[in-house]
């Protein structure tokens, strides 16, 4: 069951994770409501649906005023997103996701699924952010630096400052980037996880971290035991049980990725996830 980036974002939030200022809206008034209470422009407007692809789809902008706000959320609330994720009919857009727009100075990865061959949480880490971890596996899998959690001892911040120097990180961003590291490690294990990504993790311009943007995917079996989780689930963007449809279809989407990521050879396995 995977989450809306601004429900991940709220879970990023309880965890003292930093990330832009933002609020999920479903009308055009509520959307330019929120860019007064966030402030001055530029903005950033996103369709919320469980698919990448979502920026050369246009379910992405930065914007300058309160009219392009307006413009965006009347063209998009109530269709539907095609991307290169989903099929012809694409997904509902039913919140529209606008946040303070963020001064990028450089895109990082950082994500964790469960690695079914060493039963342990993986962690990855990639100076090639903002594109298919899955792109970056196949063709410059080097770039791709993994972490294993042990399942006794837990997250370590060694580990965390390991991957912050192996991604070229120095001063005040290792510690930052340590305190990102621990905190999707707690989620990840307190919230039953399967899949947790901030894909662009980005440095800014004044040289801070910020997690913009946010996909978590829970699973599905432990599920009774989150309840919170339960209540973020939205039905309207999961696929009817039919042929690699459902949940059984996104089960076999996410044990494809990573057999991909981790050069695993059993099981089938088909599609991939991604945020953008």
């Amino acid at each position: 069951m995977n989450l809306h980036e601004y429900q991940a974002k709220q879970l990023f939030a309880r965890y003292g994770l930093p990330a832009p200022v933002g609020y999920a809206c479903t009308t055009p008034r509520e959307a330019e409501e929120a860019a007064s209470k966030i402030g001055a422009g530029p903005w950033v407007v996103k369709c919320q649906v469980h698919a990448g692809g979502r920026g050369k789809a246009g379910g992405v902008k930065v914007v300058k005023s309160k009219e392009d706000i307006r413009a965006f959320a009347e063209h998009w609330l109530g269709k539907r997103l095609v991307t290169y994720q989903t099929d012809a009919n694409g997904q509902p857009v039913n919140q529209i996701l606008v946040e303070a727009a963020t001064d990028i100075d450089k895109e990082l990865y950082l994500g964790a699924v469960v690695d079914r061959s060493s039963r342990r949480v993986v962690f990855m880490a990639s100076t090639e952010g903002g594109v298919e971890i899955e792109k970056v596996a196949e063709e410059t899998p080097h770039l791709i630096h993994k972490i294993a959690i042990d399942p006794l001892a837990g997250p370590m911040p060694y580990q965390g400052r390991e991957l912050a120097f192996k991604l070229g990180l120095e001063g005040k961003q290792v510690q930052q980037f340590t305190k990102i590291f621990m905190g999707l490690a707690t989620i990840f294990l307190e919230r039953d996880l399967a899949l947790i990504e901030i894909n662009p993790l980005v440095i800014t311009k004044q040289g801070d971290l910020i997690c913009l943007d946010g996909k978590l995917g829970a699973d599905g079996n432990a599920l009774f035991r989150q309840p919170d989780l339960r209540e973020m689930r939205d039905q309207s963007q999961e696929d009817p049980p039919r042929g690699s449809g459902g949940a059984v279809g996104a089960e076999l989407r996410r044990a494809g990725r990573q057999h991909r990521l981790h050069g695993e050879r059993r099981g089938p396995g088909h599609g991939h996830h991604g945020h953008r």
